[in-house]
């Protein structure tokens, strides 16, 4: 099963890309702003990565993936980064083309950020030094607040928007973390992180996918605009 991660990847991917070019929503038409945003992000995720990778805060089955390796990661980690952003991203705006009123109130987007912001900081702090927990809940906390002052028009609907994709997130991540399998495609060192999994994946996964998928969505917004017109 050496083809498997690359089989989730292509196969998350597949789909989304395809309906890009649809004639109404024509999603493809932003692929500039798109691309610049999933490179950026990829970018500073893939850096994470590589030093965890390194240190054995998770690590790969090569049983799972091609040997092909750049930094210790396989090449399917790579692709991740761009194959499952870009499906997700793709469900927000299409959420947003089809049902452009649904969004939640301004007052209740800032309640529910400010909700999670307090929820995840004693978490933090009391899990302070597990290198997942730590980094992980540190970036959650920075992109809600960024997203709190200067991003909360696009969180009224990418708080909806996440629950949704939190659908195939459980799927694919679930193979990953070993769902069906005998062993994972990703394993984890549980002295790293919380111990805490819903089914197979690590409950910080939930965090590390919002980081990742609400920056995408924010900087696709901000290179959207007259300044930044890539379109």
């Amino acid at each position: 099963m050496s083809f498997l991660y690359l089989i989730l990847n292509i196969g998350s991917l597949t789909i989304p890309l395809l309906y890009s070019f649809e004639k109404k929503m024509r999603f493809i038409k932003h692929w500039k702003a798109v691309f610049t945003s999933l490179t950026i992000v990829a970018t500073i995720f893939l850096i994470w990565d590589a030093i965890f990778t390194k240190n054995g805060v998770w690590g790969f089955n090569s049983d799972y993936h091609l040997p092909f390796l750049l930094l210790g990661m396989p090449v399917e980690e790579w692709l991740f980064f761009f194959c499952i952003p870009y499906a997700s991203v793709f469900i927000h705006y299409s959420l947003e083309y089809f049902k452009p009123s649904l969004l939640i109130s301004k007052k209740g987007t800032q309640i529910i950020t400010l909700a999670i912001v307090v929820t995840v900081i004693p978490v933090l702090f009391l899990n302070w030094g597990k290198a997942y927990t730590t980094v992980n809940y540190s970036f959650l906390i920075g992109i809600l607040t960024i997203g709190f002052f200067f991003g909360i028009e696009y969180l009224r609907r990418f708080y909806i928007a996440f629950l949704i994709i939190l659908i195939p997130f459980f799927i694919v991540n679930g193979v990953l973390t070993g769902t069906g399998l005998e062993e994972p495609v990703v394993w984890y060192n549980n002295n790293e992180n919380l111990g805490i999994r819903l089914f197979t994946i690590p409950i910080e996964d939930i965090g590390y996918a919002f980081t990742m998928l609400f920056g995408n969505v924010f900087l696709i917004e901000k290179f959207k605009k007259k300044e930044f017109d890539f379109s």
